[in-house]
């Protein structure tokens, strides 16, 4: 088990937009050691081998009403999509009719599979 305090600080600087390299760098000047510092970041990795990424470009409105919704969840950008598409799939696994056309969410309307005239 890696140091909770260690962590803790690496998942908020991660959420306030910083890459691991930029994490590192203060962590090693202020001499914390370099194996506790990657056992942090290992415990923070993912548990699964392979994770599907998509790359998105999304508008400016959209991108700021993701982040609202965002911080109102308190997920990063990344996690509200993520949970918004988990929803919308286990939403549509479990309906046998057609998608219901009032969405709630411009995001999944985006996704959704449903042809338009």
């Amino acid at each position: 088990m890696s140091n909770n305090q260690l962590v803790k600080f690496i998942k908020e600087a991660r959420k306030r937009g910083f890459s691991d390299l930029q994490i590192k760098q203060p962590l090693l000047e202020h001499r914390w050691p370099v194996n506790e510092i990657e056992r942090a970041f290992a415990y923070l990795q993912p548990k699964f081998k392979f994770k599907n990424q998509v790359c998105l470009f999304l508008d400016s409105e959209v991108l700021k009403i993701l982040e609202k919704r965002a911080n109102k969840n308190m997920f990063t950008v990344s996690e509200q999509i993520e949970d918004i598409l988990r929803r919308s799939c286990v939403g549509l696994k479990n309906k046998k009719v057609l998608y219901d056309e009032k969405l709630d969410d411009k995001l999944v309307a985006l996704f959704s599979r449903k042809k338009r005239r």
